[in-house]
């Protein structure tokens, strides 16, 4: 265990994970720091936990924290000064007649079919396969941070849902679940289009899109936006 300090009355318990195989560079070893889930969190604290680095799972605040690898970033983008790129525009010219609604966060059968079947197509055998409702409920939202739903619809078809963290002054994608029978439409793409425009309609700097790795090619959409800003040890870096 060790001791964050975030700037309030007193440093944050930290605990470290057991060192296990990288999901995302072959031959590497990850570790993870994670908030001690005792600790009693609010949204101002989840805020400038955001802006260190960390990131939320379920009721887990935690960042990469690995012995020999600092590979993981933090990616956030500036929604003021992004400019969207030729393959921007045309996702959102084929998606023209698709609306977003946003919704407090609450459970929803259509919701819950659609993040099945999106798991089901893109996650096969993966350990987030055959979700309980549950479970489902537990990973994407928590009661001391307000959770959104951003729907987006063509007509009365629910096409994906994108869950962010509002944290006051941003927004933070949780994670994202679309239809995944329509790889033309790019729906993940759209949605994160979408989620810049909401992040811009409410008044609010940054949105925050989880960690990136240069190179790694699951990865490789989330440097697409720019300019965007990458966390490194002397603070958030702007690219162009």
């Amino acid at each position: 265990m060790s001791r964050f300090d975030h700037g309030g009355p007193r440093p944050l318990a930290v605990f470290a994970t057991q060192e296990h195989a990288c999901p995302y560079v072959p031959g590497r070893i990850a570790r993870t720091a994670v908030v001690d889930p005792r600790a009693p969190l609010d949204t101002a604290l989840y805020a400038g936990l955001i802006q260190r680095g960390f990131r939320r799972s379920g009721s887990h605040l935690y960042h990469p924290s690995c012995p020999s690898c600092s590979a993981c970033r933090s990616l956030r983008i500036p929604v003021a000064e992004f400019r969207a790129r030729r393959s921007h525009r045309r996702c959102l010219r084929r998606n023209a007649c698709v609306r977003i609604d946003c919704v407090a966060a609450h459970y929803c059968e259509a919701h819950f079919a659609l993040y099945r079947r999106y798991l089901a197509a893109r996650h096969p055998g993966g350990s987030m396969d055959n979700p309980t409702p549950e479970g489902y409920q537990s990973f994407l939202t928590r009661s001391w941070c307000n959770t959104e739903l951003l729907e987006l619809h063509e007509n009365n078809r629910l096409l994906a849902v994108a869950v962010v963290d509002d944290l006051g002054d941003a927004l933070s994608a949780v994670y994202t679940f679309y239809e995944p029978g329509l790889p033309e439409r790019s729906l993940g793409l759209l949605s994160i289009l979408r989620t810049i425009t909401e992040t811009r309609r409410r008044g609010y700097d940054y949105l925050y899109l989880g960690y990136w790795i240069a190179g790694c090619a699951r990865m490789d959409y989330k440097a697409e936006f720019r300019p965007h800003e990458v966390l490194t040890r002397s603070g958030w870096l702007w690219v162009e």
